[in-house]
Order: structure tokens, then C-alpha cells, then sequence
């Protein structure tokens, strides 16, 4: 099985491609920066796992269709895409600058739709696939200083919900959105250093609720996930055989998504009843 897996640098997109590797999956663990390349390849050497590293950079349609059309003349197919890459962000709507709002959705939401429409046409081809999206709790619940994140990750749910619809079942091509909670990750880190700049604290109206707000983050630490955990969650996944369409990754993240996700965990259910209306 091939897989093509952005964003492998570090975090859950490294140990993923390690995941699928050790289990004799074709890797391409594929990085914007590919310099970065050095703890990925360490750690395969290191546990003897083979796989191949290229050059992808998922806000760059360019970069995503030479990326896919490597794949496709040295393997002749993708069987499963993980569209891991993303980025944390916390901060408020009035703080953010324009730069940094089209960002957000390029890296977190367009990057989603991108390298998809790129491997849609090898899946539909050959009748299968798996189209696996790191979504977050952030695209189902919304969180404080993270509506512009959440905005792009609901956008991700969405996306992920909507084609599961209608090209599922007549090509072959499942979808599944990841519904991680905090990761212990270098994700984290630049979302805080986002928020708070090289200055520290903003001094605003949201100043004293930014201060609770990152006070309750730092007690929530037991609920953070290592990045290992989660790839364990994609692994299962793409092992399955009716794989879910949306999937949380712990109980923190099943019991804080509760209220949207108790009488339909899988989306199975919401699935069949939008193709029952529509199609």
C-alpha cells in the first residue's frame, strides 16, 4: 500500500510515517523544508524502516501536483493520503492581521482541499482509497482565541463529511476526519508564541481572559496527547474496512465533543441520512 503523508517533519506526521512504515507500508513522508529532515531519518535508520522524504508544500498547488506526480511514476498509485499538515493559532479576531487570518485558512483548511483534488483522480481510477484528515476537537467545538483556527478545522469537517457523501460508495474512496485533542507537539509551542508574540501578554480588553484562558491550559496537560498515540488512531483507521468519517483520539477529546457526537460518534449515521435527502 502506498501512502502519501504531509507534514512529517515532526510531530503526529512523523511518527506516522514511522507507524506505516514499520508495517510495510510505501512511504512518502513529504515536508515543505525537506533540510528538515534529519529526526525522521534518524529515527528510520534507526529502526531500520525504509521510506522516501520529498519536497511538498501544501499551500503551494505546484508543489502538491509534483509531489503526487513523483508518486504516481515511481509506484503507479496513492492508495491512502494523510493530510496531517497544519498549524496551531490562538489568537483573537481584532489581533489577528489579515496575513495572518488568510494563513490560517491556507495552512489548515485550503492545504486539506489541495493535495485531495491532487489524488481524487488516481483514487477514482482504480476504485479505491483513503482520505485521511487531521481535523482537530477545534472542528467540532468551538474554543476561546482559536475561532480562527476552529473556523478552518470546521471547514475540515465539512470538506471531509461532504465528499464522504457521494464518492464513497460509487468509487471506492473512504474519508475520515482525525478529532485529535492537545498534542504534546512543537504545534502547541507555535501557537502559544503566535498568540503572545515577542512581547508577552497583549494589553487589551481580552488581556484578563487570554490570562485565564492560558492559565486553564496549563492545567489541562494531563489530557495531552504524545504524537505516537495519535498515529496509533490513523493506523487503526486506515486498517479498517468501514472506517469512521470522524474519529476523536482520547477520552478527554470524546467527552468534550459529547454533546455533538453521542448518538452518532462515527458520523455514519448523519452520513446516510444527508444521502437519503439529496441523492
Amino acid at each position: 500500500m502506498v501512502t502519501l503523508i504531509t507534514g512529517t517533519s515532526s510531530g503526529v506526521g512523523l511518527e506516522t510515517a514511522l507507524l506505516f512504515a514499520k508495517n510495510g507500508y510505501t512511504v512518502y513522508a513529504s515536508m515543505r523544508d525537506t533540510t528538515k529532515n534529519e529526526k525522521l531519518l534518524a529515527a528510520a535508520k534507526h529502526e531500520n524502516f525504509d521510506l522516501k522524504i520529498i519536497e511538498l508544500d501544501v499551500c503551494n498547488t505546484a508543489s502538491i501536483q509534483k509531489a503526487v506526480d513523483t508518486v504516481i511514476r515511481e509506484e503507479g498509485t496513492i492508495d491512502i493520503l494523510v493530510n496531517n499538515a497544519g498549524a496551531g493559532f490562538a489568537k483573537s479576531t481584532e489581533q489577528a492581521t489579515d496575513e495572518e487570518i488568510q494563513w490560517v485558512i491556507q495552512t489548515n483548511l485550503l492545504s486539506v482541499i489541495r493535495c485531495t483534488k491532487a489524488v481524487l483522480p488516481i483514487m477514482k481510477a482504480q476504485k479505491s482509497g483513503h482520505i485521511i484528515n487531521l481535523s482537530s476537537v477545534g472542528g467540532l467545538v468551538g474554543q476561546p482565541f482559536n475561532e480562527l483556527y476552529c473556523a478552518a478545522k470546521f471547514g475540515v469537517e465539512g470538506y471531509t463529511e461532504a465528499m464522504a457523501t457521494y464518492i464513497t460508495e460509487p468509487f471506492g474512496i473512504h474519508f475520515t476526519a482525525i478529532e485529535p485533542g492537545g498534542i504534546a507537539t512543537e504545534f502547541i509551542k507555535s501557537a502559544t508564541q503566535k498568540t503572545l508574540g515577542s512581547s508577552g501578554l497583549p494589553n487589551d480588553d481580552y488581556t484578563p481572559i487570554l490570562q485565564k484562558y492560558l492559565a486553564r491550559s496549563q492545567q489541562r496537560a494531563d489530557s495531552v496527547q504524545q504524537p505516537h498515540q495519535v498515529a496509533q488512531i490513523i493506523w487503526q483507521v486506515a486498517q479498517s474496512k468501514n472506517p469512521p468519517i470522524r474519529i476523536r483520539t482520547s477520552a478527554w477529546a470524546e467527552a468534550l465533543c459529547m454533546f455533538k457526537t453521542k448518538e452518532d460518534p462515527t458520523g455514519h449515521l448523519q452520513n446516510q441520512k444527508v444521502i437519503e435527502q439529496f441523492l
